[in-house]
C-alpha cells in the first residue's frame, strides 16, 4: 500500500446487485465515507445525483447494470460536469476496465481505479488513497488567460521566464542522475502561466528558438551552479519540431554549452517522437550535429504516435522517455506492461537509457525495476521545483528513494 483512503468523504454507489451494492457500501463505510445515495440502474444513477443537495466526492459505478450501463452513464455525467471521482467495478477483463479508465480520463473525468469484482477492501483503500477533494494540478485544466505576441516577445527579453526542474531517478539505487526543464511565465499582472498556453504562440509566430535559447541559458546555469557544488547531474531541455529547421541552431547551442563550462555530455536536448517529420534533411541535420558534439538526444513521449521505430532508426538518440500513457498505473494494468516491458527492452538492445514518465506509485516503481528500466520521473519521485529547491529536495527524499529500491 503506497497511501490510505482519505478521513472523510461523501460517496454513492451504483450498481444492479444488491449484494455487490450493499457490499459496495460497508467497505466504504469501514474507511470513512458517509453514503449519500444508492441505484440499480444509470438512470436511477443520474435521477439520485441531480436529487441531491451536493454531489458526492467518490461514485462507485458498475459496468454491466440494465436500461443505462456504467459507460452511457459516465458520459452523462461528463456533460454534467459534476466534481466527482470515479470507481469503476466490474467482474469483466482487465482490458475492458483499462479501455473504460481511459475513456473515464479523456472525458475530463476523475478516475480513481478500475476494480475487480467483488471488491475487496485493500482494493478499495488503494483506489481512494488517490483521492483529492481538488484535483492534482498535472490534471487541472489550466486557466484560460490571453497573452499576445508583444507580450510574449517582452517576457522572452525581460526574463519574465523561469525554469522549474523535475528529477530523473535511477530505479535500481534511488540515485538522481539528472532533470528535465520545464519552463513558467511569471507575467508581471496574470500571474504563473503554464507552457500549453504560450508554447504554440511562440511557434506560430516565430518566438520558439529564442525561447528555446533563454530556456537553455538558464538550464546550463542551473546546471553549473550545482555541479559547482558538488551535484554532477544532466539536464535536458525540449526542443520543438519548429526550431529542428534552423540550419543556425546546432551552433547556438553548442556556443552556449562551451560558454557555460558545463560538460556537453551532460546536456540533453528532448525531441518529440514526431518531430522531426516536418522537413526531415535539416531536422535530421540539427541532430546529427548536437550529437556530433557529444550533447545527448531524447526521443520524448515514445509510444505515442505512429513513428517511433522509425525515428529510432533515423535519429542516434542516447534515451528513450516511455510515455506516461504506459507508466501510470502499469502495476494493476497487465497490457499495458506488455506494451512497458517491449520499450525497455528495445532501449536496452538499443544500448541507449530507458527512462519511465509518470510514475506515481510505489508499485509502479516497483514494477518499472524488475523490468530493467534505467530512469524513474514523476510524482512518486518529485514535482517540477525552482531550480534553488533541488538541493533541499535532494537531502529530506534520498533515503525514501534508495528505500524504494529495496524489494520487500
Amino acid at each position: 500500500m503506497t497511501g490510505t483512503a482519505p478521513a472523510s468523504f461523501t460517496f454513492a454507489v451504483i450498481d444492479d446487485s444488491t449484494l455487490q451494492r450493499r457490499a459496495a457500501v460497508e467497505l466504504c463505510r469501514m474507511l470513512g465515507g458517509q453514503l449519500l445515495g444508492e441505484a440499480d440502474d444509470g438512470n436511477a444513477g443520474l435521477a439520485m445525483l441531480q436529487s441531491l443537495a451536493a454531489a458526492p466526492q467518490v461514485l462507485i459505478i458498475d459496468l454491466e447494470m440494465p436500461n443505462m450501463d456504467g459507460i452511457e452513464m459516465i458520459q452523462q455525467l461528463a456533460h454534467l460536469a459534476l466534481p466527482i471521482h470515479l470507481v469503476i467495478a466490474s467482474s469483466r477483463e482487465s482490458n475492458l476496465l483499462s479501455t473504460v479508465e481511459t475513456m473515464v480520463q479523456a472525458v475530463g473525468m476523475q478516475v480513481l481505479g478500475a476494480l475487480r469484482k467483488p471488491l475487496t477492501l485493500s482494493a478499495l483503500e488503494h483506489a481512494l488513497s488517490k483521492f483529492q477533494p481538488t484535483p492534482p494540478a498535472r490534471r487541472q485544466a489550466s486557466p484560460d488567460i490571453a497573452v499576445s505576441v508583444q507580450e510574449l516577445t517582452e517576457a522572452i527579453e525581460n526574463g519574465e521566464l523561469i525554469n522549474y526542474y523535475q528529477p530523473k531517478v535511477t530505479l535500481h539505487s534511488g540515485v538522481i542522475k539528472g532533470v528535465e526543464t520545464l519552463v513558467r511565465w511569471q507575467h508581471p499582472s496574470k500571474g504563473m502561466i503554464m507552457p500549453m498556453q504560450f508554447i504554440a504562440l511562440a511557434e506560430k509566430h516565430g518566438l520558439v528558438d529564442a525561447l528555446t535559447l533563454r530556456v537553455l541559458d538558464m538550464a546550463l546555469a542551473a546546471c553549473r551552479r550545482w555541479h559547482d557544488g558538488g551535484l554532477k547531474l544532466s539536464v535536458a531541455v525540449n526542443l520543438s519540431a519548429r526550431s529542428l529547421a534552423n540550419t543556425h541552431l546546432a551552433d547556438d547551442i553548442v556556443r552556449r554549452v562551451q560558454a557555460s563550462g558545463v560538460d556537453p555530455h551532460l546536456l540533453v536536448m528532448e525531441i518529440t517522437e514526431s518531430a522531426v517529420m516536418d522537413d526531415l534533411g535539416a531536422s535530421l541535420a540539427t541532430l546529427a550535429r548536437l550529437r556530433l558534439k557529444g550533447i545527448g538526444l531524447s526521443i520524448d513521449d515514445y509510444g505515442t504516435g505512429f513513428s517511433s521505430m522509425q525515428q529510432l532508426s533515423r535519429v542516434p538518440f542516447t534515451e528513450l522517455k516511455i510515455d506516461r500513457a504506459f507508466v501510470d498505473g502499469v502495476s494493476e494494468k497487465p497490457q499495458l506492461r506488455v506494451i512497458l516491458e517491449s520499450a525497455v527492452a528495445m532501449a536496452r538492445k538499443l544500448q541507449i537509457t530507458s527512462v519511465a514518465e509518470g510514475v506515481e506509485t510505489l508499485e509502479d516503481w516497483r514494477l518499472l525495476q524488475a523490468l530493467g528500466c534505467d530512469l524513474g520521473q514523476g510524482y512518486f519521485v518529485a514535482r517540477p521545483m525552482p531550480g534553488p529547491d533541488l538541493v533541499g529536495w535532494l537531502k529530506q527524499n534520498s533515503a525514501r528513494l534508495k528505500a524504494a529500491c529495496q524489494q520487500p
